[in-house]
């Protein structure tokens, strides 16, 4: 690479640490383009994209059908705000509600966005369903999730970077330990005021922390059993990336219902984002049944452009993608392979301690401490070997790659990977 192609991503970068607010620490790597399983940075490197936008990107970068759809739609009606009605918002809500096999949808923009609204919901159903009295409800949360990062979401976080100087906090959350159905079971028992239990059917920001097989179908039934509402955080997990269209997958597109071993569990209310716009634009969606939802009424929520004509063609598409390429099956398949190749290789090092997740949703654990750079350095030089993917929590490697993958561009993948960990050996 020539001093001149370094300085053209030094630029960017510069300019970005100048100007932007310096509230993430990106890999250092500038890039320009993408499509398929592909990235390309300034210089004109390519790269197999293995984190996928935090799994925005399920479909692929730049998908025809998903890009086809957003252009045409914005050159015909971008946005109408909410003020008056738009010929595209209710064939999405219904398709989506159909696809998803729920009454209603509301739609919002961003993942953060659409916790927000389903703790809205489920305070308000508490109030005016369940007879909770006024301000007194509570939600369940996990110990150690990732909703988002607004004041009321941070709230429930236990890590101390998203809270430390953001107080003072939202009340009205109990956090439990993950994956302890004996630690929900209590909770429900002995406090009358729980209105809902949020949950993310596998902890992916945590470090892909995959629960019990029986954990959110024995969840499920102790919230029937309190009438206490079961939130499902799919804004990660959801549309096909662990190998079913939901983890949770009370309604699965996928020919194989069984195929990750998870019980079926519906949801009461269902929160998407993410994929659910193939990375093309921000779209999020909050999904439940009338009973639940006809508690939203006119005034009590909104967004300027929650539903623009834009959101809803693109969330069309990208639907359409999913069951078109059978994209549930494809990350079940090669979810299979990758775990099973890593874990020969985890059999012969002590770089690595383990491999886990479901689909295309992965990560593995560095045998070091989270305080180390070690996790940050492989990512660094896997960057060199063609491929990107970043640290979560200090030791541990997050492998989300677009469930457009091949099997061959798997397999190269995974030698990149095996060849670069054998580096650190």
């Amino acid at each position: 690479m020539s001093v001149l192609e370094k300085t053209a991503s030094q630029k960017a970068i510069d300019l970005e640490n100048k100007h932007g607010a310096h509230n993430y620490h990106p890999l250092p790597v500038v890039l320009s383009k993408g499509e398929g399983v592909y990235v390309w940075d300034v210089e004109g490197k390519k790269y197999y994209d293995f984190l996928s936008a935090y799994s925005a990107v399920n479909q692929g970068h730049c998908h025809p059908k998903i890009v086809d759809a957003m252009t045409n739609q914005a050159r015909t009606l971008s946005l109408t705000s909410r003020a008056f009605y738009n010929d595209m918002l209710g064939k999405y809500e219904k398709y989506a509600s159909d696809y998803f096999n729920f009454d209603k949808l509301l739609p919002m923009n961003t993942g953060a966005e659409a916790v927000e609204t389903a703790l809205k919901i489920c305070r308000k159903w508490a109030y005016e369903k369940k007879g909770i009295d006024v301000n007194e409800a509570e939600i369940i949360v996990c110990e150690n999730n990732f909703h988002g990062r607004t004041t009321t979401i941070i709230s429930f976080s236990n890590d101390p970077v998203a809270r430390k100087h953001f107080g003072p906090f939202t009340k009205g959350f109990i956090k439990i330990e993950y994956d302890n159905i004996e630690a929900l079971k209590e909770v429900l028992e002995n406090n009358k005021n729980v209105a809902g239990f949020l949950v993310e059917p596998i902890q992916g920001e945590a470090g892909v922390y995959v629960p019990s097989e029986n954990y959110l179908k024995e969840a499920k039934a102790l919230c029937e059993k309190h009438n206490v509402l079961f939130i499902a955080d799919e804004v990660q997990t959801g549309i096909a990336r662990t190998g079913r269209l939901l983890a949770t997958c009370g309604n699965c597109s996928c020919e194989n219902k069984d195929c990750n071993g998870t019980p079926d569990v519906k949801p009461d209310v269902l929160i998407l984002g993410k994929a659910l716009s193939g990375g093309a634009y921000p779209v999020s969606a909050v999904l439940a049944n009338n009973e639940i939802m006809s508690v939203i009424e006119p005034g009590t929520h909104g967004s300027t452009f929650g539903g623009n004509p834009i959101a809803a063609a693109v969330a069309m598409a990208a639907l359409d993608v999913v069951s078109e390429e059978h994209l549930a099956e494809n990350a079940y398949r090669l979810g299979n392979i990758f775990r099973e190749e890593l874990n020969r290789y985890i059999a012969t090092t002590d770089t690595v301690t383990l491999v886990r997740g479901k689909g295309l949703l992965n990560a593995i654990v560095i045998n070091d401490s989270e305080e180390s750079d070690t996790a940050w350095n492989i990512c660094l030089r896997l960057r060199d070997n063609g491929l990107l993917a970043k640290p979560t929590h200090g030791n541990i490697i997050r492998f989300a790659p677009p469930l457009v993958m091949t099997e061959a561009e798997l397999r190269d993948c995974i030698s990149i990977i095996i060849k670069t960990l054998k580096e650190f050996e």
